[in-house]
């Protein structure tokens, strides 16, 4: 069997969290005081993230018991559900849309509500993800990611995670030139590391595709694959790249990912596909051949096939069937 190319990612969740850059992103500094609540509006397809820097709150989120938020919190809602943040429990809460928000820069707002009392504040941002890994990734997160400041025992990790939030607290708290700036890429970290957190502690991070991936063989696959998309693959071609053989390779990507490898990477293009005709005017004639299709119409039949759409509809905005059903 020829050997497998040395140059293959040995990092293959690495480079899917690498695919998280943030897109259409939104941020606001918090400022409250008891009593308060504000009700976040459901926001499709975004990831929303809040960091409590000084005070203490609540979440609600319905079907779920209220979670308490301490200062150096981290909490994620993956999936853009509509959520209540407020000082205490059952606290009437005000919706995002009907407060006055001042504007401090072309993506940072201001937000102050409250009665007066003890103050809490929050750096709270809304995100979008446009890389197929990435979507994928976000897909598979439960519906709240809370990394509490006592997650990582007092040891390194912890030192750094309570200092870059208090730099972001000082930072949203005294908005120098460049603030803005600074605050919106260490967000961006930080929404890695509580993904990363994830991984490390949950068991559901280590079976189905985020599994695959943390699989040194067939991780290798995939990750080859998330590359090269428009590659002539064939299943021994995937099987060299992982260096096993044709019916181990098929049998264990199968066991791991949950389908058969042809069929991941036909969804593959179609994610990739569906991201192209999304963010840009591309030609489908263009995409279909960047995808390795001989022709637009056997593109389009595959999209349809996949997606249930055709790629016309989805350039448009149209719902399309979930890529990890």
């Amino acid at each position: 069997m020829p050997a497998p190319d040395v140059w293959s990612p040995l990092d293959p969740l690495g480079e899917a969290l690498h695919s998280l850059r943030m897109s259409g992103a939104f941020y606001c500094s918090s400022e409250f005081s008891e009593p308060w609540g504000l009700a976040l509006p459901a926001m499709p397809q975004c990831l929303m993230l809040h960091v409590v820097t000084e005070g203490e709150c609540w979440l609600e989120l319905d079907g779920r018991t209220p979670l308490r938020l301490r200062p150096f919190d981290l909490l994620l809602v993956p999936h853009g559900l509509g959520h209540r943040l407020c000082s205490r429990p059952g606290v009437l809460a005000t919706p995002l849309f009907d407060l006055p928000r001042a504007h401090a820069g072309e993506r940072y707002e201001v937000i102050r509500l409250g009665g007066g009392g003890a103050p809490a504040r929050l750096l709270c941002a809304v995100v979008r993800f446009d890389h197929p890994a990435a979507q994928r990734l976000i897909g598979l997160l439960p519906k709240v990611v809370h990394v509490d400041r006592d997650d990582a025992n007092g040891g390194p990790r912890s030192d750094w995670l309570r200092s870059t939030l208090r730099f972001v607290a000082t930072e949203a708290r005294e908005l120098r030139p460049g603030s803005e700036t600074v605050i919106t890429r260490l967000a961006d970290i930080l929404v890695i590391q509580a993904i990363r957190t994830w991984i490390e502690r949950d068991p559901a991070a280590r079976s189905g595709w985020l599994g695959a991936l943390q699989d040194r063989q067939i991780g290798r696959a995939i990750a080859q694959i998330h590359r090269e998309p428009a590659r002539a693959w064939t299943l021994a071609a995937m099987a060299q790249v992982a260096a096993m053989s044709r019916s181990a390779f098929a049998a264990r990507f199968h066991q791991l990912v949950g389908e058969p490898a042809m069929q991941y990477l036909a969804r593959w293009r179609m994610h990739v596909a569906l991201t192209w005709l999304r963010e840009g005017d591309r030609a489908i004639a263009d995409i279909a051949e960047q995808l390795g299709y001989q022709s637009e119409a056997a593109f389009s039949r595959a999209f349809k096939r996949v997606l249930g759409i055709t790629p016309g509809a989805a350039r448009q905005g149209e719902a399309v069937v979930a890529l990890d059903a």
